[in-house]
């Protein structure tokens, strides 16, 4: 356990970060779901703005240091491939 003042502090933030950081990695899940789940429907319009939806959302995973730069855009870039191989 923590035992000099700077630590506990350490404790509090690395609490609270993990919090916004589960948060956040839930609702970017959230929207993969969705693309996922239009791309098993067979249905590519609502696949496309499933994905339109859910590109930023990745994107704003990375930005914040939630998953790496490289994972959303491979994430994208499979998703991507996905809805496009439908049409």
């Amino acid at each position: 356990m923590a035992n000099t003042r700077s630590a506990k502090k350490m404790v509090r933030k690395i609490a609270r970060r993990t919090e916004v950081n589960t948060a956040r990695r839930s609702r970017m899940r959230r929207y993969i779901r969705k693309v996922e789940e239009a791309i098993a429907s067979g249905d590519q319009k609502a696949a496309t703005e499933a994905l339109k939806t859910a590109q930023p959302e990745i994107m704003r995973a990375a930005g914040k240091g939630v998953i790496h730069k490289n994972t959303s855009s491979r994430k994208i870039s499979r998703l991507s491939a996905r809805v496009k191989a439908m049409g």
